[in-house]
């Protein structure tokens, strides 16, 4: 005959496998205030991008002409960079959203066990737990 006592232990034991629909809801809110402070940094990098000839200066020189343009394009191909970061950040936050639409958002893909609340609010498009995530990184933990 079993106790009341057993019963509960072992039902504390088990560990939870999925989040709550208020729980996905939370992340969801979090993850489209994301998407949408990502997209403002994208657009504004892109509209830098698109300036040509802006400088603000009427410089005839050859000399500082050709170092300007050589700045130019470092500082170009740079902003390009982190407007490629922000897509890529933005790709990934949307394949969060579609997790939560799954019911799989926070299960870790190594583990299968819940990635925990905290490190999804930071990093909310996060697969891995800390756990897998060093493994993958540095072949230990």
């Amino acid at each position: 005959m079993f106790s009341n006592k057993k019963c509960m232990k072992k039902a504390d034991k088990v560990e939870k496998k999925h989040y709550s629909e208020k729980e996905l809801s939370e992340f969801r809110k979090v993850i489209m205030e994301k998407i949408e402070a990502a997209q403002k940094n994208r657009e504004f990098l892109k509209s830098i991008l698109l300036r040509t000839g802006d400088h603000g200066t009427e410089d005839t020189s050859p000399t500082f002409k050709l170092m300007e343009d050589g700045a130019d394009m470092d500082g170009k191909e740079e902003i390009a960079q982190l407007a490629f970061r922000q897509d890529k950040f933005i790709q990934n936050l949307q394949s969060a959203l579609v997790r939560i639409e799954n019911k799989t958002y926070g299960v870790c893909r190594v583990t299968g066990k819940l990635i925990p609340k905290e490190r999804l609010f930071i990093v909310p498009h996060a697969t891995l737990c800390v756990d897998a995530k060093l493994e993958q990184q540095f072949g230990t933990y």
